[in-house]
């Protein structure tokens, strides 16, 4: 990140010609680069074109204004733009300084000598003309104006006040900033943060998109049979949206209380808390302290019974409904499954193996899509674990279609029509198909998202738990970060890629899959790589 022990470069050289000795501020006045001498610098590489640069660049104007008025930083603008019109509108929005636009040489040549890859970039200098660090773009937006002056000591000492937080965490260090100590209401209304110590506090971290809507809808039932029986509880809406227009819509179809938009907390109470998917439901206790860090999935099988959301509480319902193979898959005299001949195979024969349901049908084209990769999975498996079986749960339309289908497939079946796949669908709350569903051998529910896990993993993800799977996603997250931030590719010539993580699945525009997690993405045009494909034909 930081290159404190490189050479420095003199800014006159780095940034003039043998005509010019200036910058330009966006009224077209000239400023001396020599004005630039002993100050921290910040070489902003931009475009109007790029979206995340568009994102980015009120981030750094928030920085600019704060810094810049004691006289020792500045930014210097070095463009993508296409065109002198598009520059000009652009910087007409910057309060720093810039090099002229018909200068492309210039621009060209230190892109180069920074070895800039894509944008946003920020290469940040101190004012001997040293790199303090190249990514100056992650620094902003993770810490904002206290990551200056940008040294590598600064940083590591942001790291260890974070890990201080921690042990010292409370509604206030979570939820106030310097410049902000309230929450606001879907009236427009403040309400200081202060007025919710000692309580409950859910925060809820989602966006107003159709895959959190859902689970919203549920949060507020809980939230008013809560508040109904006049629980001290209170849920605060940490929105990710990055469209006003959206966080408005979302602010106002809940009755709970929100950061205010694009508050710069939003994305640092998401890595504190490690935020890998969305939604997410975070429980604070009356003493600021985190009782519970997730309790999505608890909320959304138990509903109101879920509360207090304590570990004892967690238990409580485990124990009262403590599931076996047998107790959710054998019904009457229904106690058997099917292998390929049609042969019964009693479900006792199962048990304390790890089972996957995989409710399908051939007339879907995700499910035939997904089924060749289940099968290679299934057989390396089994190549070194005999304790893991699946059960194919059809919804074909007739016997021949399912018979056809599941010739295709080396495990066993409900057979069709059994009633016992209308049970299953609605004790799992099958809203889709292909959907994957893991049984663990004691017959506890290891994972609805099997799905994924195996798009994202391959056989790597079994046995499928939360502690192996967040092993798995550790060691990817670490090998993410050796890839570069900003990639080209010759799929996508128009726009370099950036390295992101995405929160839901995204489509692969090489392979056509499934992605998930890592992706090299360009947000202006809604285009996304799987790492491997990008780096396979990457240039």
């Amino acid at each position: 990140m930081a290159n404190n022990g490189s050479h420095p470069h003199d800014l006159f050289s780095l940034l003039s010609t043998n005509e010019r000795d200036f910058l330009i501020s966006n009224n077209s006045n000239q400023v001396k680069i020599s004005e630039l001498s002993g100050k921290t610098v910040g070489l902003y590489f931009s475009g109007s074109w790029c979206g995340p640069c568009r994102m980015f660049t009120p981030k750094l104007i928030e920085l600019y204004e704060q810094l810049s008025s004691e006289g020792k930083f500045e930014v210097v603008f070095i463009s993508s733009d296409r065109d002198e019109n598009s520059f000009t509108d652009y910087f007409s929005k910057m309060p720093w300084l810039s090099i002229p636009f018909p200068h492309s040489e210039t621009r060209a040549r230190i892109k180069e000598l920074f070895k800039v890859q894509g944008i946003p970039s920020l290469v940040f200098l101190d004012g001997t003309g040293a790199v303090l660090s190249d990514q100056g773009v992650t620094l902003v937006r993770e810490y904002g104006v206290d990551a200056y002056p940008f040294t590598v000591e600064k940083i590591k000492l942001l790291k260890v006040q974070e890990e201080e937080a921690k042990q010292n965490q409370s509604l206030s260090s979570l939820l106030v900033s310097r410049s902000r100590d309230y929450l606001v209401s879907k009236d427009g209304s403040k309400v200081l943060v202060c007025e919710l110590e000692g309580k409950m506090v859910g925060m809820y971290l989602s966006l107003h998109a159709r895959d959190c809507q859902d689970y919203t809808v549920k949060l507020v039932e809980v939230y008013t049979k809560l508040k109904e029986k006049g629980e001290n509880f209170e849920i605060v809406w940490i929105s990710l949206d990055h469209e006003e227009e959206s966080f408005k819509q979302g602010l106002e179809s809940v009755p709970w209380l929100a950061l205010p938009f694009e508050d710069k907390l939003c994305d640092k109470l998401a890595r504190y808390f490690e935020l890998s998917s969305l939604p997410r439901v975070i429980i604070i206790g009356p003493d600021g302290k985190t009782l519970n860090n997730d309790v999505t999935d608890l909320i959304e099988e138990h509903g109101v019974e879920a509360y207090p959301f304590s570990l004892e509480k967690v238990v409580e319902l485990a124990l009262i409904e403590k599931d076996t193979l047998e107790s959710i898959s054998v019904v009457g005299d229904a106690d058997f499954v099917i292998d390929k001949d049609g042969s019964k195979v009693p479900v006792s024969e199962l048990v304390g193996k790890n089972i996957l349901l995989y409710f399908s049908a051939h007339w879907c084209p995700p499910c035939r899509m997904f089924t060749p990769q289940l099968i290679k999975v299934y057989h390396e498996i089994k190549a070194t674990d005999n304790s893991f079986e699946i059960i194919f749960i059809s919804s074909d339309r007739n016997q021949s279609t399912f018979n056809k289908y599941f010739s295709t497939m080396p495990w066993l079946a409900l057979p069709f029509g059994d009633p016992r796949k209308k049970l299953l669908s609605n004790k799992y709350k099958l809203k889709g198909i292909p959907a994957a569903i893991v049984i663990g051998p004691s017959g506890e529910t290891v994972t609805t998202k099997a799905g994924d896990l195996i798009s994202a993993h391959g056989a790597a993800a079994f046995p499928f738990t939360k502690e192996h799977v967040k092993h798995l996603e550790e060691k990817l997250d670490e090998e993410a970060k050796k890839l570069p931030e900003k990639w080209k590719h010759d799929l996508h010539p128009a726009h370099e890629l950036i390295r992101i993580k995405h929160v839901v699945t995204y489509g692969c525009d090489a392979c056509r899959g499934a992605g998930h997690g890592w992706a090299f993405r360009c947000n202006e045009c809604d285009f996304d790589l799987h790492p491997k494909c990008a780096m396979n034909e990457g240039e």
